[in-house]
């Protein structure tokens, strides 16, 4: 198969079957998929997303469009300097790393070693992984005009940055001044999300904590415990310390605050004093057995609680069992091992008398909310995975639903929100509680540097938060912008009301200086957000070979704002008038982008910089039209890792399973909004579906395709048809795995039951359907369809065909609906065996009359039961058999269908008639078909019950 690939893949290049031109009065589409990042081999997850971008740009070129999927690499910010430099210092865990990512590409261990050397310039590192994952998404057959790909190092994109950035400044949305920041502790810096391991699949998120001022008795010391539910408090039954963590004593504004050694960093960082010190250390394990006052005048003991993560927040919490899953588990587990008091010396009565407060209700919930649900999953351990999500229960309940069940008049009655901001106001404006930011996660730079959450003084950011910039996005979103699957628009408006300052630019990595202030260089999501734009012009700066110094800023208002004039340019920059114009056809042709393709992950930040950043730069005509997202890939149950060895390479794929298993595994193992589970089993199975398929299409080589016109040959030209036409919906709608299923699964089983109905004649039909067939499957497994187009005579590409013409295939609905009944008989009288154990010879299906189609056509007119009665008797002379008329009418009622309406009593005997032979051979039986009326006239028991499309059926 690869050889097949291989030469599919050239034939497609040589002939630029990808490379579109500017055609004006021809419809555009402009799909694109955000540019990977180049510090490595990617891997099947970062399949999936391509995969499915290609499959959408092949289905519109099949449907007329004139389609642009364009490509480039994105190396900027600081994960692959990070890299390079541990390279350079031969970090041993870094090299074996990258000698093994330079084998998946070349065997020659001296020239590995050789590459491996060349990655100290961050440069030829970058490079290098770029043009293996060109190689790589080559392989797998991507519809790619590669003329135009760039990566963001190069001069002329740092020249299209330079413009975007003057123009946001002039805007007056690019600023300095304090900022809270993702930073890492190594390189001293802020890091965006692209710079964080992980962050594109797990991302990081800032979270605001409430830190309380519990007051030590006896001391000047307050312990700071940090909290997202501040309104707790008013349930507050103790303290939990880690008695293993360190704690420092930190002098902050006159006051002495005791937090976590690694909380007192965070601290430092967070609020930037001079006089913050350190004036004392002590372990946990002394603080427990102690009493605190809390600011609403508790007295609570401080307990030691394994689950106390020093790491996060304050390393301090209060506890509120009644509504904090972790707290109930706790204090439970300590009241039944109190040894684990005794080398502190508390008594374990005391313990006993710390019971939940019930300060939150929520309907449906009598007791402790925490117990119910601690109760529900099961949980006995404070160390159980599963009280995280027993957490996210409890406290998204509460949040919805939940009220204040207090005396305090000023909390009592309002909702869990209510209460949660008024406490948190209350606490820090009495200077009893102060901000505390942490991450959702740990999280590490991708250079190895502990990340934090920091606040940054002169630091240059863009304010999301503009109101005119805002509600500019906002009519984007809400009014303009289609997002396939839809549930996610409301993560998109969700993301837009938070999101405010962002920090754009840092003092260290690859990337483009800031216009203003060079020793900083804009970060890595900042210079990716418009690039699109660039992709529309970049083979023609190449072509006319424009410096960099010649892509000024007045050039590019005039390409992509209409600002100015091409002659004007012309005379400032030298590049020639008709080359000036040419850019400016090229981006008001394709622009704007049409489709835009990603994974759910980047909604919180790339997606939507992306349209805050069109929303600023471009006019609404200009403004982006739909953005399509699908989720993640685990392997066999498992989420992918490195540390797991379950990763599996882009580049393994077309080596070991080929492109186009893997293409079609991929389109129909999952929908966009599911995970999808990579499972060699299922790969197996989709493995003998293509083996059968081709089989089948090369039997058919050397037949004369044909349908007859014949019941059976109607029937099979009306479904395909339909085929036809729900795959181009499903495909339209993005439901790819439906339309994986239509095309490939349906039309395989439709053979198999055409091949039931005529024998090998079928092979007759195969032919007849197989090129449009073969076009359909085109965008989802390119290479095969190609081939065995080329195989049974075809000499075009498959790839630049047109969509299938469904008007080729008649329609006929009732030899459907018909001959599918045919299918639903055979079932029947096979249950029928079964019930009966015995051996039988013979059946006899018993047609409904027409008088019951009538009598059912008169009931869906509304006509009640007693008209309908006096119409078929005084028609069908049907006197006496009133009861009958009654039991039609009752068992239509109890199963409706549309069906019986489109066909007649005589066309369905006619068809049973004609289908003897199959009904025989299916059953094993000898078939008669008799009306109604004739088997009661033979005494054959039950001849009344026929229904129309349901024969009576008689075994003998």
């Amino acid at each position: 198969m690869r050889s097949v690939e291989g030469k599919w893949q050239r034939k497609w290049k040589e002939a630029g079957v990808f490379e579109p031109k500017v055609e004006e009065g021809r419809v555009k589409y402009f799909l694109t998929v955000p540019y990977p990042y180049t510090n490595g081999p990617l891997h099947i997850g970062h399949g999936r997303t391509y995969t499915i971008g290609d499959i959408i740009a092949r289905f519109k070129r099949l449907t007329g469009h004139n389609v642009l999927f364009p490509m480039a690499f994105h190396i900027t910010g600081t994960p692959i300097i990070a890299i390079s430099e541990r390279i350079a210092k031969k970090d041993a865990k870094t090299l074996d790393m990258y000698r093994s990512y330079i084998s998946y590409y070349v065997e020659d261990r001296e020239k590995i070693e050789e590459i491996l050397e060349s990655f100290k310039d961050p440069l030829r590192l970058a490079t290098f992984f770029a043009e293996k994952v060109q190689a790589d998404f080559e392989a797998l057959g991507y519809s790619i005009d590669w003329r135009r790909k760039f990566h963001t190092g190069e001069p002329i994109y740092n020249a299209f940055v330079t413009w975007q950035y003057e123009r946001l400044r002039q805007l007056d949305v690019v600023g300095k001044g304090e900022h809270i920041v993702t930073y890492c502790l190594l390189h001293k810096q802020p890091e965006g999300e692209d710079d964080i391991q992980d962050a594109d699949v797990n991302p990081v998120e800032v979270l605001e904590y409430t830190a309380i001022k519990f007051k030590l008795e006896g001391s000047d010391i307050s312990l700071l415990a940090s909290t997202l539910r501040p309104e707790t408090l008013l349930g507050a039954t103790n303290m939990w310390v880690n008695p293993e963590a360190d704690y420092a004593i930190v002098e902050f504004k006159g006051e002495k605050l005791l937090v976590s050694k690694k909380a007192w960093v965070k601290l430092t960082h967070q609020y930037v004093e001079p006089d913050m010190r350190v004036v004392g250390e002590l372990k946990g394990a002394e603080l427990v057995g102690k009493t605190v006052e809390t600011p609403l005048g508790q007295k609570l003991l401080i307990l030691p609680a394994s689950f106390v993560d020093p790491d996060n927040a304050t390393g301090i919490v209060y506890s509120e069992p009644s509504d904090a899953p972790y707290d109930y588990v706790a204090l439970v587990e300590l009241k039944a091992n109190p040894r684990v008091l005794e080398p502190y010396g508390i008594n374990p009565r005391v313990v006993e008398t710390i019971n939940p407060v019930k300060i939150i209700d929520v309907p449906g919930v009598s007791d402790h909310h925490a117990k119910v649900v601690v109760e529900k999953y099961g949980i006995t351990s404070q160390l159980d995975e599963k009280l995280e999500e027993a957490t996210r229960e409890v406290y998204k309940q509460q949040f919805y639903s939940g009220k204040l069940i207090v005396d305090d008049p000023d909390f009592k009655g309002l909702s869990v929100p209510e209460a949660r901001e008024k406490m948190k106001v209350k606490l820090i404006s009495e200077g009893k509680a102060l901000v505390f930011y942490e991450l959702n996660r740990k999280a590490f730079c991708r250079g190895g540097g502990e990340i934090i959450v920091a606040k940054i003084k002169d630091q240059w950011f863009i304010d999301y938060g503009t109101p005119w910039w805002k509600d500019r996005t906002r009519k984007l979103i809400n009014e303009k912008l289609e997002i396939i699957p839809s549930k996610y628009k409301k993560a998109f408006q969700d993301v837009l009301e938070w999101v405010e300052k962002r920090p754009c630019a840092r003092k260290r990595g690859l990337g483009t200086k800031l216009p203003w202030e060079p020793e900083w260089i804009i970060e890595s999501l900042s210079d990716s957000t418009i690039y699109m734009a660039f992709y529309t012009i970049v083979h023609k700066i190449r072509e006319y070979n424009i410096p960099p110094e010649k892509l000024t800023p007045e050039l590019f208002n005039y390409v992509f704002l209409g600002e100015g004039s091409a002659v004007e340019v012309s005379e400032k920059t030298g590049i020639p008038v008709k080359v000036v114009d040419e850019m400016r056809n090229e981006f008001n042709y394709w622009y704007p982008v049409d489709h835009r393709h990603t994974g759910i992950p980047h909604i919180s930040n790339h997606l939507t910089f992306y349209l805050f950043h069109h929303t600023a730069i471009f006019p609404e005509d200009k403004w982006p039209r739909i953005i399509s997202l699908n989720e993640t890939v685990i392997r066999e149950g498992a989420k992918m890792s490195k540390s797991k060895g379950n990763v599996i390479p882009l580049r393994d794929i077309a080596k070991i399973y080929s492109a186009d298993l893997f293409r079609f595994y991929i389109a129909s193992a999952a929908s966009l909004e599911s995970v999808l589970d990579w499972r060699e089993k299922e790969i197996e199975l989709v493995l003998d579906g293509l083996y059968r398929f081709t089989n089948i299409m090369m039997q058919s080589r050397n037949v004369n395709g044909e349908l007859p016109s014949d019941y059976y040959g109607r029937w099979f030209a009306s479904k395909f048809r339909r085929i036809i036409s729900d795959a181009k919906k499903s495909m339209e709608a993005l439901e790819i795995r439906d339309y994986v299923q239509t095309t490939f699964y349906q039309v395989m089983n439709l053979l198999e039951q055409y091949r039931d109905l005529v024998g090998e004649d079928y092979l007759k039909a195969v032919k007849y359907v197989s090129k449009d067939w073969l076009i359909m499957l085109n965008p989802v497994i390119p290479h095969l369809t190609e081939e065995l187009n080329e195989l049974l005579g075809g000499s075009e590409f498959l790839s630049t065909s047109e969509w299938p013409r469904s008007d080729k295939y008649p329609e006929d609905e009732e030899s459907e609906i018909l001959v599918d009944s045919l299918f639903s008989l055979v079932e029947d009288v096979r249950k029928i065996l079964e019930v009966l154990k015995k051996p039988a010879s013979r059946a006899v299906f018993i047609v409904a009359p027409e008088w019951k189609r009538e009598a059912l056509r008169l009931y869906r007119e509304k006509k009640g039961i007693k008209t309908i009665i006096e119409e078929l008797k005084s028609k069908y002379n049907l006197r006496g058999r009133e009861l009958e008329i009654v039991e039609v009418v009752q068992m239509f009622n109890k199963n409706p269908s549309e069906e019986v309406f489109k066909t007649s009593s005589k066309k369905e005997y006619e068809v049973l008639e004609y289908s003897v032979k199959f009904l025989e051979k299916k059953t094993g039986l000898k078939i008669e078909i008799l009306w109604e009326d004739e088997a009661r006239a033979r005494g054959i028991p039950r001849s009344e019950k026929a229904q129309p499309l349901k024969p009576a059926i008689y075994v003998d």
